[in-house]
């Protein structure tokens, strides 16, 4: 007999060889018709898997994030047999699930696939998943798995040949084979909906020198209502686009000619950007923080003394060379080793502390080619930096103020929506991070005791720690109900000992700081994608770029506009006069396109009171008023979203 022990902690005895599903059953017959996969012992393991000893069992369903996982892992099985059944010459890769369906890594050779073969695709899908066909894991040796490959899969021989011998399983289901670490639903049979998104090229191993394979994206649901669902939320999605958008509400472009993933921001881009920045320096201020200003450029031993270079070498610009011998700078990949440097240039007693160093400093990465997508991923982005030097005993409370910052800045935003992420190290893998075990274990306590006092929505997470610290991470959902990750602080203990940062005590004796990383935006040009997508174009009355358009009904009536332009502009609302020879329909919708807030109508009639008619975007009129009642609507509006931070 083994004891099994179920989340809510109750155990119950069975007998040796059980499975996850026969569990399930012996709970009730509505639950094992549920339940699509389970973990033991912290382990994936299949429905049917049989558990031969003691252990915690967790049962995953459709609602469940791994039981989502198992699904759309299962599906990439069945896209590739469809693949293969449909494109003969084809060769395999790899087909993991992703936060949002699956895709398949695939050699075509001389074959392609279009939208055009989509339809055909997904039949096979359907059509494999109505056999209800088992998916079965087995144990291989690495001799069997090579002999299985050879001469069929060079793609595969490789995985296989990087793989130990004893950790080697395949998963067959049907006629089909594939090389797998388990995690699947009981039978294709679940499977009730399929759509193959669309199809991308991809480097094999993900490397741009390698040669470029297929990939196969698509999404599965256990009913069709629910694929139907979804759908119609992509099609909201495309519409948000944060691509599209920008370039409609002309916030910023990219051009071939200055480099990929380099975005340029155009006027109202770059008015926006400096809004918001301006709010979080003002908040900032208020805190206690300090703005610095650094280079973009960094000798190459500065990122080696704190350790991205070795960590991020890859991933970074080529050094920059210069006429003198062995001298080598880089593109700066990281604020935090030149904030580093800007604390040990003064000596500091604990009394200075604790210091608080912000900056919105522009960083460069190499990302791929075929990685960069918008400003979502780019080689160049600003990040609202902040590194916090405090003594141990202060970590706790400069902790808890910097998530009031940031709580601050997502209600200002409206991203109301988010739960939090606690990011721990691996132990299993030390040689991923650096720093002393000791302070890792002090940091990763800060962490999850300032979350508790602050009552956040939190889980742990083992093994997303920064290599040089844990930390903090939000996970704001939007209005589709997609998830991005934003802000995010960390507690290091290593930096101020890579740099030997020092404070002297209250007893003479010379220490060592605590650092704390805080980036509320994360990246500028991330955020304002996120913003986009999230509020579709219609951002906040405090931070669009144009809060009014005044229309006039000709050009008769273009004084008195101008004349209630001055006057807007006095009490610093920003405005702009749609005096063309166009109807004021015309005027009207294009303002409506333009996502502008309030639409000013002005003609004879407000010339002769002295009014306005005021117009609201996707509301329509709301009456006729004096621009001084007018102006007091929008104050009130823009009070109502933006309060004053309160330290």
């Amino acid at each position: 007999m083994i004891a099994i022990t179920l989340p809510d902690g109750n155990v119950t005895k069975f007998e040796a060889g059980v499975s996850p599903m026969d569990v399930a059953l012996s709970i009730s017959e509505g639950l094992a018709r549920n339940v699509i996969s389970a973990s033991f012992n912290d382990v994936i393991v299949e429905a049917s898997t049989q558990l031969t000893e003691d252990g915690n069992l967790v049962l995953y369903t459709w609602r469940d994030e791994e039981g989502k996982k198992a699904f759309w892992h299962s599906s990439a099985h069945i896209l590739a047999q469809a693949l293969e059944s449909l494109y003969p010459k084809i060769k395999l890769w790899v087909g993991p699930a992703i936060e949002r369906g699956f895709y398949y890594d695939v050699d075509l050779g001389d074959d392609t696939i279009s939208e055009k073969d989509f339809k055909a695709i997904e039949d096979k899908m359907l059509e494999i998943a109505r056999g209800k066909h088992e998916f079965k894991m087995r144990s291989a040796t690495k001799a069997e798995a090579l002999a299985f490959y050879k001469g069929k899969n060079e793609y595969k021989l490789e995985l296989v040949e990087g793989l130990d011998d004893g950790t080697i399983s395949f998963c067959d289901h049907d006629t089909f084979t594939d090389l797998c670490k388990g995690g699947h639903i009981p039978n294709t049979g679940i499977v009730k909906a399929v759509k193959v998104l669309s199809v991308a090229g991809a480097y094999y191993k993900g490397d741009e020198n390698n040669k470029q394979l297929t990939r196969v994206y698509g999404i599965s649901f256990p009913k069709q209502k629910e694929l139907s669902e979804y759908l119609s939320l992509l099609e909201e999605a495309k519409k948000r686009d944060h691509r599209k958008l920008g370039k409609e509400l002309e916030l910023f472009t990219f051009s071939k000619k200055v480099g990929q993933g380099l975005p340029l921001w155009l006027p109202k881009g770059a008015a926006l950007r400096e809004r918001l920045e301006d709010f979080l320096k003002k908040a900032q201020k208020k805190a206690g923080y300090e703005m610095v200003i650094t280079p973009h450029i960094g000798l190459k031993e500065l990122y080696v003394t704190s350790g991205h270079y070795a960590k991020y070498g890859e991933k970074s610009f080529q050094p920059i060379k210069t006429p003198k011998e062995d001298e080598e700078f880089l593109l700066r990949p990281m604020n935090c080793p030149h904030h580093c440097e800007i604390y040990k240039s003064s000596p500091w007693s604990y009394k200075d502390l604790p210091k608080r160093y912000a900056e919105f400093g522009t960083v460069y990465r190499y990302e791929q080619s075929g990685e960069l997508h918008g400003l979502t991923r780019v080689r160049g982005f600003t990040q609202d930096d902040a590194h916090i030097f405090c003594a141990p005993d202060q970590l706790d409370q400069e902790f808890k103020n910097v998530i009031d910052l940031v709580l601050y800045v997502f209600g200002s935003l409206g991203f109301g929506n988010f739960r939090t992420q606690v990011s721990l190290r691996d132990p299993e893998n030390p040689e991923k991070y650096i720093g002393d075990v000791a302070n890792w274990d002090k940091a990763e306590r800060a962490i999850i005791n300032a979350a508790e006092e602050k009552g956040l929505d939190y889980e742990i997470v083992t093994g997303e720690a920064a290599f040089y610290g844990p930390k903090l991470d939000f996970i704001v959902k939007d209005a589709l109900g997609r998830q991005w990750q934003m802000g995010t602080i960390q507690v290091d203990y290593n930096l101020p000992e890579r740099f030997d940062l020092q404070y002297k005590g209250s007893d003479n004796k010379m220490h060592r700081p605590v650092m704390i990383h805080r980036a509320p935006f994360g990246s500028m040009e991330r955020f304002v994608a996120i913003l986009l997508e999230h509020t579709g174009g219609n951002f906040p009355l405090w931070l669009i770029p144009d809060q009014v358009s005044i229309l006039s009904l000709s050009e008769k009536y273009e004084k008195y506009a101008q004349k209630v332009l001055n006057l807007l502009e006095i009490d610093e609302i920003r405005a702009l006069i749609d005096n063309r020879n166009e109807t004021i329909g015309k005027k009207i919708r294009e303002a409506e396109m333009n996502k502008i807030p309030y639409m000013l109508i002005v003609g004879e009639q407000e010339e002769k009171d002295g009014t306005i008619s005021v117009r609201k975007h996707s509301e329509g009129d709301i009456g006729t008023m004096k621009v001084k009642d007018f102006t007091k609507l929008i104050k009130d509006e823009i009070k109502q979203t933006i309060k004053e931070f309160n330290v």
